[in-house]
């Protein structure tokens, strides 16, 4: 029996893989103005909080970027062939994220060094919080229709950023205002728990249901695995 083509037509998908590819390089200039403005901020405060959302930022370029050379391909059969290992680097950006911010949390919660209240950190963490989830929300849209699980896991980089930005912003405010230097360290080792959990699913190809063209026979038997949106086990493309 012939098999059954299912997930967009090819002009849909080149269409996705170019909005796809826009999101990566609107997130990587964001990202870049982002982690200069606070390692640069959080230097003159003495804010291990504001460096580590520096790098945080740089490890978002990085996860950006793998997704942009596995888009940079315009054959669909590279761009999957692609994925495994932009999956890996972006697997890779998660667990060095939980590293550091676990680390920087202990260190912040064991005492070593008070930070400076900081307004430019205040300013872009707020602004991070606004931007980040409507470039995470879009491409993880274009990446669920797509397929593409490295897509949709650099999404949820995007989306860890907003986390990590509302931490900051919390964390800063508390500190110029009330001058409680625990709230942050506290939140950020749920973060990094947060990123070991979405590293974990990345490097294991979890992060989308796979449009491929399958038969019948295999349609039938991922139906009867599927959830009620759809999806088989260990699927996050679902909302």
């Amino acid at each position: 029996m012939a098999s059954l083509p299912i997930g967009p037509s090819a002009v849909r998908r080149d269409a996705l893989a170019k909005r796809i590819r826009l999101l990566v390089t609107a997130t990587i200039t964001y990202n870049v103005v982002e982690a200069a403005v606070a390692l640069t901020a959080g230097t003159l405060a003495s804010s291990t909080a504001l460096i580590g959302f520096g790098l945080d930022s740089v490890i978002e370029v990085t996860s950006a970027a793998a997704v942009a050379w596995q888009f940079s391909a315009r054959d669909h059969a590279l761009r999957e062939a692609r994925e495994k290992t932009t999956l890996r680097i972006i697997a890779v950006s998660f667990f060095a994220l939980a590293a550091y911010v676990s680390i920087d949390a202990v260190r912040a919660l064991a005492g070593t060094g008070e930070a400076d209240r900081s307004i430019p950190g205040i300013v872009i963490a707020a602004l991070s919080l606004a931007v980040m989830p409507f470039l995470s929300a879009a491409q993880r849209k274009a990446g669920r229709e797509l397929g593409s699980a490295s897509a949709v896991a650099d999404s949820q980089q995007t989306l860890l950023c907003t986390y990590l930005s509302a931490v900051l912003l919390i964390g800063l405010v508390l500190n110029a205002t009330l001058g409680w230097t625990w709230a942050d360290p506290i939140a950020a080792l749920v973060i990094a728990a947060i990123a070991v959990k979405e590293g974990r699913d990345a490097w294991q190809g979890k992060g989308c249901c796979a449009s491929t063209a399958r038969t019948p026979a295999a349609l039938g038997a991922a139906a009867a695995e599927a959830d009620t949106c759809g999806c088989t086990p260990g699927c996050t493309c679902c909302p």
